[in-house]
Formats: C-alpha cells, structure tokens, sequence
C-alpha cells in the first residue's frame, strides 16, 4: 500500500490555512492548490523518479523548469522565476555573492561525485592534470567544475593562471573538445557522459574532491508560507523514498529512463546509477552545522582563487526552518 501520511498532512494544512483566510493568499492557485516551481539540471531526473515510483500525486501542484546548470537555476531563483532550485555547493555561493540573497539553503542532498571530470579528447596528449599547463581549458563558470578544476589544477602543482580558462556552457564545450579549440573540458552529468561517448580520456576526476552534499534552496517568499514550506517537505521526502523504491530491486527497470534521458545503453547506465549509489546512497537530510561548513570551505576557495569580490559568510543564506517539516516527512 502506498503511503500518503505527508500528502494527508499537506492537504490538511492547506485547508486550514484557507479556512482560516477566508480565500486564496500567496501562491494558492485555484483557491486551494499550492505551486511549487521547482528547477532540474540536465533531465527531468526528480519528476521522473517520482513518476516511476509512482509518488507524483501530490496534493499540490509542481511545476519542473529545466536548466543546463545549477548556476542557471540560482539565477531563476533570485528573478523569482524559481520557487525552489536544485544545485551543488557552489552556486549559491556566487548568487550570494554581492550580499543581498533573497534565498535560504533549507536541506541536503547526499549524493554521487562520479561524472564530474576534467577529460581530455581522443587521440590527445594530455594524460594528466600536470599536463594541462599552458593549455585552453573549457569549464562550466560557478559550478562545480569551476571548483574542481581549481582544486585537482592545485595537487598537480598548478594554479589558475596555469592554463588558459575558458568558461563555457556544456553543450559548447563539448563542441569545442570535439573540434579542438579547447584542450580539455571539466564538466559533469550528461557532458562527461556524453564526451565518454566519444572516446574522451578522463585526466582528472572530482570523485575524491566534491563533499557529495547537493543543496535545495528556497526563496525567503516560498520560506515565509507554512502552506508551501510543507509542500516542500513533503515533496524532498517523496524524492527520498523514490530513491529507496528505485534500490529497492528496480535498477534494471529504471536504468531505461536513464538510458533514454542520457543517450546510453541500457547496461551503461545500469551500471552508472549502481556505481553512484555504491559510492554514495542518495538521500535528504535537514540542514546541519557540518553540511554549512562544508559549503564554507568551497566559499574560502573561491575566494582564494580571486573569484569572489570579498569574503562570504555562508550561513547568512542557510535556514533550519524546513527542519521540523521535512524530518515529519521523512519519518512518514
């Protein structure tokens, strides 16, 4: 039997609140439906997932936009495009960067570093990050890739001005690795998968770099509304028990979702989501004083590379105000 604990309690709190009103207010729609406009990176992965283990029937309305990166859907968010956006460490960080976020972190992601890479195109001589120096680099500007690129460029004895960065979008980077008017590309997801796909050698990987902790943020309006902060619960703990439906025995089921979203072969990207899970169970959890000193020490980075204008104190923009809810929802 499926479980409908949180929805029944979304639901029930949505009436209440109108009830209590007298009508629609914030973001109900139609008088008593909540619309959380949430951001996906790559593929829809979040809304397949739940459709796949059937806990898309939420009792409140989601609308997905699709972004080619976290940066992208931080951007969204701050235009208040986004009610609610999915991303790694940095982006926030750059969002926050003049000072004036309009955004909280409100929960964590727990999850893979695999496919997150420096590669390097076939037939090239490049075997190594040490070999980089004085070559072009492409790299996904205020992502991950931008801090792994820092990172793996400083164990090999490199810094920055070492190579020649060139910041570019994933789709055009592959282009210009394929047709050779960049050296090597750091990227991640679909990008790497796809350059893999070509015969890219891989020259550095971020497995070992990346903490693993993938950041929900909400706007401070979505934050403010008791109706739509439980609709976010509910819907992270959703993702989380689809996750757990999917490890569940079904990998091989849902590998041809990820097969036709990622231009794999069904046993490749069997293979991919086994060895993610393997390395890193997904999972949400609430926000802790550990998972914001995590997203602190990516800030220090930044700013040691220049990246940022001054320093940024990080848990100005966290909040453990979804705590209470989506621990609720979790244990459901």
């Amino acid at each position: 039997m499926r479980r409908v604990g949180p929805a029944l309690a979304v639901a029930g709190l949505l009436v209440a609140v109108l009830s209590a009103c007298g009508g629609p207010a914030g973001a109900e729609e139609g008088g008593n439906t909540v619309t959380l406009r949430v951001g996906a990176t790559g593929w829809q992965r979040e809304k397949a997932l739940l459709e796949f283990a059937h806990l898309d029937d939420t009792p409140y309305q989601v609308k997905w936009s699709l972004f080619q990166g976290g940066d992208k859907q931080l951007e969204a968010l701050r235009a208040g495009a986004l009610d609610v956006a999915s991303s790694s460490e940095i982006p926030p960080v750059f969002a926050a960067a003049d000072g004036r976020p309009n955004f909280k972190v409100v929960a964590v992601q727990r999850g893979t570093t695999l496919n997150q890479e420096v590669v390097a195109p076939k037939g090239s001589g490049i075997t190594s990050m040490a070999r980089l120096k004085g070559k072009k680099v492409g790299y996904v500007k205020n992502t991950t890739a931008h801090y792994f690129l820092y990172e793996l460029l400083k164990r090999a004895g490199l810094g920055w001005d070492d190579i020649t960065a060139a910041p570019l979008e994933p789709d055009k980077a592959l282009a210009a690795l394929n047709g050779g008017s960049i050296d090597a590309f750091a990227g991640y997801g679909n990008s790497v998968i796809a350059a893999h796909q070509q015969d890219a050698r891989t020259v550095g990987s971020a497995k070992n770099i990346l903490s693993g902790n993938f950041l929900w943020t909400a706007s401070d309006e979505t934050l403010g509304s008791a109706t739509e902060r439980e609709a976010l619960a509910d819907l992270l703990a959703r993702l989380d028990r689809a996750y757990a439906y999917v490890r569940a025995g079904r990998e091989e089921t849902f590998a041809k979702t990820l097969a036709t979203a990622t231009h794999q072969p069904v046993k490749q990207a069997l293979e991919d989501f086994r060895a993610g899970e393997k390395q890193r169970r997904t999972e949400l959890r609430t926000v802790t004083a550990q998972a914001t000193a995590s997203q602190q020490k990516v800030a220090d980075a930044f700013g040691d590379l220049g990246a940022l204008k001054q320093p940024l104190k990080v848990s100005a923009f966290w909040s453990d105000r979804l705590n209470t809810p989506l621990r609720k929802a979790l244990s459901s």
